[in-house]
């Protein structure tokens, strides 16, 4: 997801798989391919024309029926934020097909907390964490703590997008299913490993077709920013007031296209780099996730090179033999990519990064396991989520791709092992799988989010961020338009941001609360 995940959460299930390791001196495979790339691996789309016509007053003039509820957190560890308010919850009805708008429809699940000073509210705040996949319903309240000041004057809004846990969730494979995927070597090593990763790939978006099909064309993100702006009409707010994370920046910049004149205080953070298509924007993450290492290991004052060669004799040693954990099953070269680069997203995690990475080189890769559980979303009962599932079913109804031959992927593979031996061929041989094989045609290549005529658009890049790197923003806010893209640059780490007092959170807050928009060009230092 694009939100990070609070420290509290990933030090909990260190601690708990560490065991007695973690007094010890603190001196995405399955995350490559299109069901578990890394967060912000937005799909693609396109916005293809105008939206469609008026939709009608049954769904235009709909009365939610707001109750109170329990925040959900069953995913996100037990330190999610519950603010003294109580929450409420809806459901708004969407058309399944906008081309169809009087026919079948879906629930959008939404979640709020409403503005604690009335008398000066604004409107509502809607929010995108990121994936695509991610729970905005649960997201939401688990983060909470970071928008107290925003609550004072907007309601706060989160939804689970269609095709995502409380919206219609696309669903594919069960728990023993996923489990069994997830132990396939993402770097095939010989003819046998090639043929079982791309024969799983194709089985994959079979499932999907099978036990999702209706809902897998009417997933994308068009359609998805058609429901926010049936959402911002069912609110009864005149304008849009959005704070996208990760692939949250694609889908306000595909709405902002959508809807330019609907406009109103639009935030993208993290930004995904919306010129990329699917090569480009792995090849992105690849230079991303690899920056972030060598970031981590000048923390810790190791060199780069030296530092980068211990991950890849660990990842070699793990394809020849997996390692024993602590609940019995084994941390696969695969796993171990998704454990390192989970703490990657937020500079506050690096310390258990080192606690994982000692662990798993004496022989004990509880600890990885452990953060690519959290990453994957499962439970201490072995039960996921659904994240990637419906990560997938929305990147693929985006994206428009070829299925790449042997002589491709093998151009593919010597660029980006150039560019990280760690990162570089997972996600290189993701590109053979993602979305070659799925049974629903992706919209484009690349999505439009030029927005002539919407109000100005705050775009935040942090220069060592892992998952959207920081050029991306530029061209983002480039494509927005002139006058529309306003581009902010934090200098630092992380995934994303906004958040714990940062110049960046004054910027945003300043923009948000009293509509004060910064230069073109504005930046956040440490």
């Amino acid at each position: 997801m694009g939100h990070r995940v609070r420290a509290g959460a990933l030090a909990a299930a260190v601690l708990l798989a560490a065991g007695t390791i973690a007094g010890c001196d603190d001196g995405k495979g399955a995350a490559a391919d299109g069901r578990n790339a890394p967060s912000g691996s937005a799909g693609q789309p396109t916005a293809g024309g105008a939206p469609q016509g008026a939709l009608p007053a049954a769904l235009t003039g709909q009365k939610l029926d707001w109750t109170g509820c329990e925040a959900p957190v069953e995913a996100l560890g037990s330190d999610a934020e519950k603010p003294g308010k109580p929450w409420q919850c809806a459901t708004l009805k969407a058309p399944l097909d906008y081309a169809d708008p009087d026919g079948e429809t879906i629930g959008i699940a939404l979640i709020r907390a409403k503005a604690g000073q009335p008398d000066r509210r604004i409107g509502s705040l809607l929010f995108n964490f990121g994936g695509p996949g991610g729970s905005g319903v649960a997201t939401l309240p688990h983060a909470a703590a970071d928008y107290r000041n925003l609550n004072k004057r907007y309601d706060l809004v989160g939804f689970d997008p269609r095709g995502v846990a409380r919206s219609s969730a696309v669903t594919c494979r069960d728990d023993a299913e996923t489990e069994k995927s997830l132990t396939i070597d993402p770097t095939p090593d010989d003819a046998a490993e090639e043929k079982a990763y791309l024969a799983d790939a194709a089985d994959f978006g079979a499932d999907c077709a099978q036990r999702s099909g209706r809902l897998l064309p009417r997933v994308g993100t068009l359609d998805a920013a058609r429901d926010m702006d049936l959402i911002r009409q069912v609110l009864g707010d005149r304008k849009l007031h959005y704070l996208g994370f990760s692939y949250g920046t694609e889908l306000g910049g595909v709405y902002a296209h959508l809807f330019p004149r609907n406009v109103g205080r639009l935030v993208l953070d993290a930004v995904v780099d919306s010129t990329a298509d699917d090569v480009a924007h792995s090849r992105n993450q690849v230079l991303g996730f690899q920056r972030a290492l060598e970031n981590y290991f000048k923390s810790r004052g190791i060199g780069a090179e030296e530092g980068t060669a211990r991950i890849v004799a660990l990842l070699e040693k793990l394809d020849r033999q997996p390692l024993p954990t602590q609940d019995g099953r084994k941390l696969t070269e695969g796993l171990a990519l998704i454990g390192i680069i989970k703490p990657l997203y937020s500079q506050g995690d690096w310390q258990y990064l080192t606690i994982g990475l000692e662990a798993a080189e004496r022989g004990d890769g509880s600890v990885l396991l452990a953060f690519a559980d959290v990453y994957h979303s499962r439970d201490s009962e072995g039960h996921y989520s659904g994240q990637n599932e419906s990560h997938a079913a929305i990147s693929c109804a985006d994206t428009e791709v070829a299925k790449s031959t042997a002589e491709e992927r093998s151009r593919h593979l010597a660029d980006f092992t150039e560019v990280s031996p760690v990162f570089g061929p997972p996600l290189a041989w993701g590109l053979a799988a993602g979305c070659a094989d799925w049974p629903v045609k992706g919209a484009a290549t690349t999505p439009d989010v030029s927005a002539k005529g919407a109000a100005p658009i705050l775009v935040i890049g942090t220069t060592g961020d892992p998952a959207t790197p920081y050029e991306g923003a530029r061209k983002t806010a480039d494509e927005l338009g002139e006058g529309v893209g306003v581009l902010v640059t934090n200098k630092g780490e992380g995934h994303g941001a906004y958040g714990n007092g940062t110049c960046v959170t004054k910027v945003v807050d300043a923009y948000l609360l009293d509509g004060t928009v910064p230069e073109d060009g504005t930046t956040c230092s440490p």
